[in-house]
């Protein structure tokens, strides 16, 4: 009886053993699959850890760490237009490689290198005179076709994606979208000095009411008056702006005296807050007048997208020729006294 207790154990003790080890076995199986599978995926880019020599010296230049090496384990199945998706995921080793060492910019066709590897953008390649600005050696003409390669099968994030863009783009198509972005940041509207400021419509209403001293008002309604001590010195051109709030939005009235041709002129117009599209669901008329007689504009005011020169220089407001403003401040060619009055309205 004792002995065949013994047994019993011992059996239970070996079959728990061997449970044991056919388990580790399984993991250790599971494991190793999954590294040859991950070995087959990178197979593909193996090369790219290769060791770069100099033909000249035999000197090592520049060997690629294994953290550049693009990272594709995250593939995409779905390229649908509506979920655009990377082919690859990016790290910033990889962003590094298409940045350009001089102007620090993304680089795009053609991507020029020298001998020894290192990339420059086009842009860039008539400033340095031909030579690499990393090793000072001779550019040449060679493109570095590979990294091209590399870049056409990226996938990048708006770099508006703080300001609200979402959208994942090709790295080809990524910069035209950023140039028409709807999310881009809008340039401050003021323009009596190159304001460099950027952002979205609520910090540049602030900026110009804070940094600016515009004044501010509420309404859809104006009457903006200009007055000029000395109506003959256009040249200064004398300037103002206001900014009006109504339907939720922000305008920019601009009022300013500058020469067109050899001619003293004034022109007045009026600039929306936002993009091109929401800018036509506006309109808005201006009238000056004096002694009987007065001239009326009426428009779709333009978005603060163009800037304040384009707009002006294409003669889209109330132009009036100074002749013509001495009239209406009574004649006598002393001073200039002119009283802008406009209405802005929402198209139905």
């Amino acid at each position: 009886m004792w002995v065949s207790r013994v047994r019993l154990v011992c059996c239970l003790i070996r079959g728990f053993l061997l449970g044991l080890f056919l388990e580790n076995l399984g993991a250790f199986l599971l494991w190793n699959g999954r590294e040859s599978a991950a070995d087959s995926t990178f197979i593909g880019l193996s090369m790219a850890s290769a060791t770069y020599l100099d033909d000249a010296n035999s000197d090592v230049i520049d060997p690629p760490k294994n953290e550049e090496i693009l990272d594709v384990t995250e593939l995409v199945g779905d390229h649908t237009q509506h979920s655009p998706k990377p082919n690859v995921m990016v790290s910033g080793n990889v962003r590094e490689l298409l940045e350009c060492p001089v102007c620090l910019n993304a680089m795009y066709p053609p991507i020029h290198q020298c001998s020894n590897g290192h990339t420059l953008c086009s842009g860039c390649k008539p400033r340095v005179h031909n030579r690499c600005p990393t090793c000072r050696h001779e550019l040449g003409n060679i493109r570095c076709l590979a990294l091209e390669k590399v870049a056409a099968s990226l996938e990048l994030p708006c770099k508006y994606q703080n300001f609200g863009c979402l959208g994942i783009y090709p790295y080809y198509c990524k910069l035209k979208h950023e140039s028409q972005c709807q999310y881009r940041p809008y340039t401050c509207p003021y323009a009596g000095s190159e304001c460099t400021v950027a952002g979205d419509i609520q910090y540049l209403v602030s900026h110009l009411k804070d940094d600016h001293k515009v004044d501010m008002h509420n309404g859809s309604t104006f009457n903006h008056r200009y007055v000029k001590s000395n109506p003959h010195e256009v040249e200064n051109a004398t300037w103002m702006l206001t900014v009006f709030s109504c339907f939720g939005q922000y305008f920019c009235l601009h009022f300013e005296a500058f020469q067109l041709g050899m001619a003293p002129v004034y022109i007045a117009f009026l600039r929306f807050m936002g993009d091109d599209a929401e800018a036509k669901n506006y309109s808005y008329s201006l009238e000056v007048g004096g002694s009987g007689r007065k001239m009326t504009w009426q428009g779709v005011p333009r978005s603060i997208r163009d800037s304040h020169r384009k707009v002006r220089d294409s003669y889209d407001g109330l132009i009036i020729q100074r002749n013509m403003a001495l009239f209406f401040s009574g004649g006598d060619k002393k001073e200039l006294k002119l009283r802008v009055t406009g209405r802005i309205w929402k198209e139905q």
